[in-house]
């Protein structure tokens, strides 16, 4: 849920960025269901660990403007896959 990543507006932009400095750059992509990051908002939440709650409402705020890194943005992608929540 890193906002500044989640169009490809904002991406254009932090590569922007990397490329003025000259520095190499990667973008880490969570792909998982939907359904496995409400679980594990759910349990950051639970936890306490977090100073920041994020409730169902944000999440959908958020959720709203994502649309994911394609090729021809030039990016270096990392993509994670992962189905499982976090033991509580």
């Amino acid at each position: 849920m890193d906002f500044p990543a989640n169009t490809v507006k904002w991406r254009a932009w932090l590569r922007s960025l990397a490329d003025e400095a000259g520095v190499a750059h990667e973008i880490h992509v969570l792909d998982v269901p939907d359904a496995v990051c409400r679980q594990r908002l759910q349990h950051r939440n639970a936890s306490g660990t977090h100073p920041y709650q994020v409730d169902e409402v944000t999440y959908d705020q958020f959720m709203r403007y994502f649309s994911p890194p394609g090729p021809q943005e030039g990016l270096n992608v990392v993509f994670h896959k992962s189905a499982s929540v976090p033991d509580v």
